[in-house]
């Protein structure tokens, strides 16, 4: 027998209220039907002994206390899931709208999935390949991390984001089981088309699966979209056996969307309004990466955000890089000079990059290349200060070797093509060509060995 409850307690933005409701759970899925016929979704957000606060996805307009009849379903919400969402884009609820017709599921799982116990996590070994110097070389993306993008209003993440999903792979035999799941939420119109037209025209979008959550959706959609994706993730790479990289943009948008919500419930708020449990509601979706030990298949996560005021201390990034392994941060200067991708080398970082190169994993200079090209880098920086005191002509001969190895490793190293794809052979043969600019007494973080191997005695000669 279906049971509803007419008319409801309160209306407050996208949330309803209802009371005398017994038997719900939070996250239960909800169905509202007007009396016109319109049927609305939600989902429970907040249950007390008297009253149960409902999130309306499709939002509240056109809903009053009186013509509204609810049903409550008896679960939360759940994805068809099947090999066939490959290639498939979706709304942020999972719902099709590429017009290819519904998926034929062969399960459907809650999309409030939990994070991967620790005590079954495997450590992360092997890397990503992006064909970016800047990270594969420096900032090391390694299978199962958690990584995300820092970025500002205006920098060029949203090229950045598709220029990983078109040159991202796994360089072993295992490159046939590679999949990216790519969610963007609160994008505008035009930026959705060109993640889509790009995807397209480039001949990835077969191996891809996409989720778009637009600016103008409802926003409590936005809340899902992330939870949709990696409820995919989980199915293609634990279910199905395949290496997944999960790409989600911007994940500031989406807490933006639950400071909204929190407001709604009038919930106390914390810095800059957003609420208590923003840390561990990110959590709770960035732990859901991993590799599970005794099982095929891995979830790696870039999350992209922007920084307000490109402020690195706004809630958002700064609970972000607390629960992640390292962070990519864009710098403006860079970007304003015609660098891309723009990578602050000296703010990045990958923190399960050490236990996962050298030898046998990548190359064996690998670690001691990028320490001494971390190293050079910060030294150009201390240069580059004391030349805008006392002019870059009175700085000693060896500083002006760093103010050109500066310059090349700017414009050759860091800088690509947007189509330019690295692999890691010629980013770490490039960095050796740079770095050979620099005197020899000035490389203390390359063994001998590596020296007779590698080191160009002409000085490089890239520029």
């Amino acid at each position: 027998m279906r049971l509803e409850y007419l008319d409801l307690y309160e209306i407050k933005g996208p949330l309803v209220v209802l009371e005398g409701i017994k038997g719900a759970s939070y996250e239960e899925l909800v169905q509202i039907r007007l009396e016109n016929g319109d049927k609305r979704n939600g989902r429970i957000i907040k249950m007390t002994e008297e009253l149960c606060v409902v999130q309306v996805f499709e939002g509240t307009t056109g809903i009053s206390l009186k013509n509204a009849r609810t049903h409550f379903t008896g679960h939360s919400l759940r994805l068809p899931l099947s090999g066939e969402i490959l290639g498939r884009i979706f709304d942020g609820k999972g719902f099709p709208i590429d017009g290819l017709g519904e998926i034929y599921p062969e399960s459907k799982a809650d999309i409030n999935g939990l994070p991967i116990n620790p005590v079954s996590r495997k450590y992360p070994r092997n890397f990503i390949q992006t064909g970016m110097s800047s990270i594969d070389g420096l900032a090391t993306l390694i299978r199962g991390q958690k990584l995300p993008i820092f970025s500002g209003s205006g920098l060029p993440h949203n090229e950045l984001a598709v220029q990983l999903v078109r040159q991202a792979k796994i360089t072993d035999d295992e490159n046939s089981k590679f999949a990216i799941v790519f969610a963007a939420m609160g994008v505008k119109s035009d930026v959705a088309d060109y993640f889509t037209k790009s995807f397209k025209e480039s001949g990835v979008l077969e191996k891809v699966v996409m989720f778009l959550n637009l600016a103008n959706d409802p926003v409590v959609e936005r809340i899902t979209t992330p939870r949709c994706a990696l409820t995919a993730a989980e199915y293609l790479a634990f279910e199905k056996g395949m290496h997944v990289l999960v790409i989600m943009t911007d994940m500031t948008s989406y807490a933006e969307a639950l400071r909204e919500i929190s407001s709604s419930m009038e919930e106390i708020p914390s810095r800059k309004g957003f609420p208590g449990y923003l840390y561990s509601d990110l959590a709770s979706m960035y732990e859901r990466a991993g590799i599970i030990e005794g099982r095929k298949g891995s979830i790696t996560q870039i999350p992209i955000l922007t920084m307000p005021n490109d402020d690195i201390t706004h809630p958002v990034p700064d609970l972000t890089a607390y629960i992640t392994e390292g962070q990519v941060v864009l710098e403006r200067d860079l970007s304003q000079r015609g660098i891309y991708p723009p990578v602050s080398i000296l703010m990045s970082l990958s923190r399960l990059m050490k236990d996962s190169i050298g030898g046998g994993l990548t190359r064996e200079d690998h670690p001691g290349i990028s320490n001494q090209l971390f190293a050079s880098y910060a030294k150009v920086q201390e240069v580059r200060a004391l030349a805008t005191v006392i002019g870059e002509d009175e700085l000693s001969e060896t500083d002006r070797k760093y103010m050109k190895f500066g310059r090349m490793f700017e414009e050759k190293f860091l800088k690509q093509l947007h189509d330019e794809n690295r692999d890691m052979e010629k980013t770490l043969d490039l960095g050796w060509k740079i770095i050979s600019s620099l005197p020899r007494e000035e490389l203390d973080r390359l063994s001998p060995e590596l020296f007779e191997k590698y080191y160009d005695e002409s000085g490089g000669g890239v520029i």
